[in-house]
């Protein structure tokens, strides 16, 4: 920081304190505060869809390797106990059609969503700090405006014996409060109209998640569906009817009944 810019930082710092003890009156925009509170709200809204995107989709990769390690394990079992049974047959078609859904998870979905969701989200954030950068410069100039207004004041109040010191206030006044009303004006117009091209922009990826998500959900229900062949028809019946519980405590049973499992 430059000698010039060190001077303006310890006098903003003094203009700040003296306004929190009331000595320097400091302005007050409520337009402006309106807008940036709306901004700061969709900032926040965008940083965040922007880190539950993200988690999404890696919670979905996550999904789909551990649904081939669950199959991978369940075609172990039983092909172990008899290679021809339907019990394997069936294992070691819904490992077919994991292993599908997973290749065609990373092939066909993993490029489209980073492309259409995750990179424009990651522009719209990039944005965030080159406008804050703004309003902290709208910030900071209004403490200068406030500061030699503040100046102006107390002369005019209580004239200065040197005749130079008004006019030279004056002109602090007037060119401070130029340039703090060019960024004021600026922010108040162009922040509302960031916020209304939120919709136009993200309209695309909404409709890329949501054809994304149905295609996943369409394919796993087409792969899937091929497994159900391998079970009888009425498993779906007697698993509403509470019968397949039976079944398992039965089993579970059998298990206890067995000395390493805590028999006799």
């Amino acid at each position: 920081m430059s000698w010039a810019g060190f001077k303006k930082s310890v006098n903003r710092a003094g203009t700040t304190l003296l306004q929190k003890t009331g000595q320097i009156e400091r302005t007050v925009d409520r337009e402006f505060e309106d807008e940036e509170a709306k901004y700061r709200v969709y900032e926040k809204e965008c940083q965040a869809l922007q880190k539950d995107s993200k988690a999404y989709w890696d919670a979905m990769r996550a999904m789909t390797s551990a649904q081939t390690r669950i199959a991978e394990t369940l075609e172990t079992f039983y092909t172990a106990a008899d290679r021809s049974s339907e019990g394997a047959m069936a294992g070691h078609a819904y490992k077919r059609s994991v292993d599908d859904l997973d290749t065609s998870f990373t092939r066909e979905l993993d490029g489209p969503y980073r492309t259409t969701i995750l990179e424009p989200l990651g522009k719209m954030c990039a944005y965030f700090p080159i406008v804050n950068e703004h309003i902290s410069k709208r910030n900071k100039k209004m403490l200068d405006y406030d500061s030699t207004r503040s100046k102006l004041r107390k002369l005019i109040d209580k004239p200065s014996e040197d005749p130079t010191k008004l006019p030279r206030a004056q002109q602090e006044h007037d060119e401070s409060k130029e340039l703090f009303d060019l960024l004021n004006e600026q922010l108040i117009s162009e922040l509302p109209q960031l916020l209304d091209l939120r919709v136009p922009y993200f309209d695309p990826s909404f409709e890329a998640m949501i054809r994304m998500q149905a295609k996943f959900a369409e394919e796993g229900y087409e792969k899937l569906s091929g497994v159900q062949r391998y079970f009888a028809d009425n498993v779906r019946d007697d698993y509403a009817a509470g019968q397949l519980d039976a079944q398992v405590e039965g089993v579970l049973q059998e298990m206890r009944e067995l000395s390493i499992c805590g028999g006799n």
